[in-house]
């Protein structure tokens, strides 16, 4: 005979403290940096560092800006994500469960609340366009661990990578055209991708090249000439080399040639978060401002907009037959 098809989808996104307070980063921030895809130094060497600096000195910094971009409803990566969650759930009729790499909601939470749906397929859709051991490789990590305790295991389908996803791309060009027509159209378009240390990709990780794949199929739909944008990337830890450009050298040079009005889009980030609203909307505006820029907009992450929802709900169609 012949069994049904109970399809569940697993979202899954980084992760975000409960509450932006020195204790709750503290807690999200140990196991953040504990995981050993994020940081590969060894344990010897690493552990005195996070726990005699780090997380006694980070924590109430990292708290504070969190402040800065905390909504009435929550963290606002969470929130997004689990609007996106819904609205996915509804388009498709199919159950989805959200769950983060680091903190509340968890990943095994996730899968339980599936497990209950008698599911016997799982689509596992990370909330990461282009692939990275640190990102996507967590998921299948934190994935695995759960699922070795249960007896009867669903059958798996994982989407790893969608940086050259059609309607991904054209999602992103449409936001970026929505904002040339609100905004006006600015001098030049940087993509600001979250970094990761240059040791990792030199070791093979792919993330920098996917990277580069969805600039170019950007530019390309957008007709884009090679001097009206960029790719560079931000959010770096420690002293070891990242990928490079630097996203904040590049928001302080930029207005030294010539750019006085740059706008910012970060195809990386499925959803706003710390990243992309303080770092980039924030700080990033005023390190552009203060170099000598006049017009610093940033363009919002896609977030739970219907091309968004569209966009994922045509890889999961694609993916399984439904």
């Amino acid at each position: 005979m012949t069994q049904k098809n109970n399809i569940g989808i697993l979202l899954s996104n980084i992760g975000t403290p409960d509450n932006p307070t020195p204790s709750a980063v503290r807690r999200y921030l140990k196991e953040f940096l504990s995981d050993k895809r994020i940081v590969e130094i060894p344990r010897a060497i690493w552990w005195p560092i996070l726990h005699g600096f780090i997380l006694r000195f980070r924590p109430k910094k990292s708290a504070s800006l969190y402040q800065q971009i905390w909504t009435a409803q929550g963290s606002p990566l969470l929130t997004h994500s689990r609007q996106l969650a819904e609205a996915l759930e509804k388009k498709l009729n199919l159950p989805v469960a959200l769950g983060m790499h680091y903190g509340n909601p968890s990943i095994q939470s996730a899968l339980e609340a599936l497990r209950k749906k008698n599911i016997n397929k799982l689509f596992i859709l990370p909330l990461y366009p282009q692939y990275s051991a640190t990102t996507t490789a967590t998921t299948v990590d934190k994935t695995a661990h759960v699922l070795k305790k249960w007896r009867n295991i669903p059958e798996i389908h994982l989407i790893n990578d969608y940086a050259d996803n059609t309607n991904y791309i054209n999602s992103i060009s449409q936001s970026i055209y929505t904002a040339w027509t609100q905004q006006g159209r600015a001098d030049y378009l940087l993509f600001s991708f979250h970094g990761i240390p240059k040791r990792y990709s030199d070791a093979g990780d792919p993330y920098q090249e996917r990277c580069k794949t969805t600039v170019e199929l950007i530019a390309k739909e957008l007709n884009l000439r090679p001097d009206e944008y960029s790719l560079a990337f931000q959010s770096r830890l420690g002293r070891a080399a990242w990928l490079q450009p630097y996203t904040d050298h590049m928001l302080k040079s930029l207005p030294q040639k010539g750019i006085k009005h740059l706008q910012v889009v970060c195809p990386g980030f499925a959803v706003d978060c710390l990243e992309t609203l303080e770092e980039i909307a924030m700080r990033g505006k005023k390190q552009f401002l203060e170099n000598g820029g006049k017009v610093f907009n940033y363009i919002p992450a896609l977030n739970n907009s219907d091309a968004h929802i569209e966009t994922f709900a045509n890889i999961i169609k694609q993916n399984i037959k439904i």
